[in-house]
């Protein structure tokens, strides 16, 4: 499936767009896992994520912008999750909703500190090793208790300068962090990836 094909840009309110954005990445995502575990993930469509959710400038205010994106998102769905903005290893936004513990906190920092070693998302990662028949819990020199290979994290990208940093979403299955991620990417670029 094909989430990111032929995009357009559309001016849509912000909750609005994420909300649908949400509910279609989830219908998405989760309509490939539920045809079985064996079923591979296209990364062509997790690269084309990570090349269109690219920022022309980025501050502190779009670090806290992003952060309560994700927390309107996950209050929109019944949802806790703890979510984290760095900048070159700066923490930005740190929020844990009602529910989530030290747990989340770690996976963020492990969810995070693989997109900075591999420059891909979280579940690109996951789904690389996984559609090769690696396991994501042994990944030949990373240690797991410092690299996880769950989806919910992805790089921070400045058009013109590189990754800058990362947003990561902890508390759901690992493809539900990770829609959530790009959804609040999409609202707050204002991107309709249409379908």
């Amino acid at each position: 499936m094909e989430i990111f094909a032929r995009p357009r840009f559309r001016r849509r309110t912000p909750a609005r767009f994420a909300l649908l954005a949400l509910l279609v990445l989830l219908g998405g995502i989760n309509a490939v896992h539920a045809q079985g575990s064996d079923r591979k993930v296209d990364l062509a469509t997790l690269a084309r994520q990570e090349q269109l959710l690219q920022f022309d400038s980025f501050d502190n205010d779009t670090a806290l912008a992003l952060g309560l994106q994700v927390v309107e998102l996950a209050r929109a769905k019944g949802k806790s999750v703890g979510v984290n903005v760095t900048r070159d290893g700066t923490m930005l936004f740190f929020h844990g909703m009602r529910g989530t513990t030290a747990d989340n906190a770690d996976w963020i920092r492990r969810k995070s500190n693989l997109v900075n070693r591999t420059g891909h998302s979280s579940f690109y990662t996951h789904n690389e090793v996984k559609n090769n028949g690696g396991n994501i819990d042994a990944m030949p020199g990373l240690d797991p208790r410092e690299y996880a290979a769950q989806g919910g994290s992805f790089p921070l990208v400045l058009k013109g300068v590189g990754r800058i940093g990362t947003i990561t979403v902890s508390g759901l299955p690992g493809e539900e962090d990770h829609a959530m991620v790009v959804a609040a990417l999409q609202a707050y670029l204002k991107v309709d990836a249409g379908q």
